[in-house]
């Protein structure tokens, strides 16, 4: 679903080129849930920018829900958004001036919809917010804004969810209620999930985590136990040219 091969983003500034994404290579499947944690400035929201096609990777190759993301105009991007793509900020990011219902709205008239308004009365109904459609951003509580935000990215089905911090403008127990939703969201419409945070509870909810720091992937959260089978597999031959080259060895072994 998500494959990123040797990728890099550097940046220009006053000071000089930075280098925030150095190389990385990932694999993501299909329906499977990934968090990616590192401390502040590692490059975690470059990367689901690039992932997302909200930034352009200056080397390096990027392929998401089977489309390459590199040669792709502004206008193919937005599509490729529209279509498989749902995001979800730690902002929120709701227009302040629309009522909940018009804000999860957008992104089904962007997509042609004509029943944009009764997909987006259905979305917040999953999220808990039926009773909520007409009000404004500047009426509801942060963990109302989250759900909505997240209804708002459901709303098309997307094939990718991809979240940035999304607890965390919100206290223990609202972050705890609309990280339950996401997970059962994601669940139900057999998103991929792409989950940034520092919090290692929420990493650990997870099918597995991604470990980055300065730009580098540390740890891609692969089992251990797949990395031993290769490794075995990849020492077997060896272990046998060891006894051809040793017959009389393996021999008396056999004979003992």
């Amino acid at each position: 679903m998500i494959r990123l091969d040797r990728l890099e983003l550097t940046l220009p500034s006053q000071a000089g080129d930075v280098h925030i994404l150095r190389g990385l290579d990932l694999a993501i499947d299909g329906g499977e849930t990934v968090s990616v944690v590192g401390p502040s400035g590692s490059g975690k929201s470059s990367m689901m920018m690039v992932v997302g096609g909200l930034e352009r990777p200056t080397g390096g190759a990027v392929t998401v829900a089977g489309h390459d993301l590199g040669p792709m105009r502004e206008d193919a991007l937005a599509r490729f958004r529209r279509e498989n793509v749902g995001i979800v900020f730690q902002d929120f990011h709701l227009v302040p001036t629309m009522t909940a219902l018009e804000n999860v709205a957008i992104p089904l008239e962007f997509a042609g919809r004509r029943d944009a308004f009764d997909r987006a009365a259905e979305s917040l109904d999953k999220v808990g917010l039926g009773h909520r459609l007409s009000h404004y951003p500047g009426q509801l509580s942060g963990g109302e804004q989250q759900r909505t935000a997240l209804a708002r990215a459901f709303a098309t089905g997307p094939k990718i969810l991809l979240a940035d911090e999304p607890t965390g403008n919100l206290d223990g127990e609202t972050g705890r209620q609309v990280i339950d939703l996401l997970f059962d969201l994601c669940r139900t419409d057999g998103s991929t999930l792409m989950l940034i945070t520092h919090d290692p509870e929420l990493a650990a909810r997870c099918d597995r985590r991604v470990q980055l720091i300065d730009g580098h992937i540390t740890d891609d959260g692969r089992a251990p136990a797949a990395t031993h089978k290769a490794a075995t597999h990849k020492a077997a031959p060896q272990q046998a040219s060891t006894q051809q080259a040793n017959p009389g060895t393996s021999a008396a072994r056999k004979a003992g």
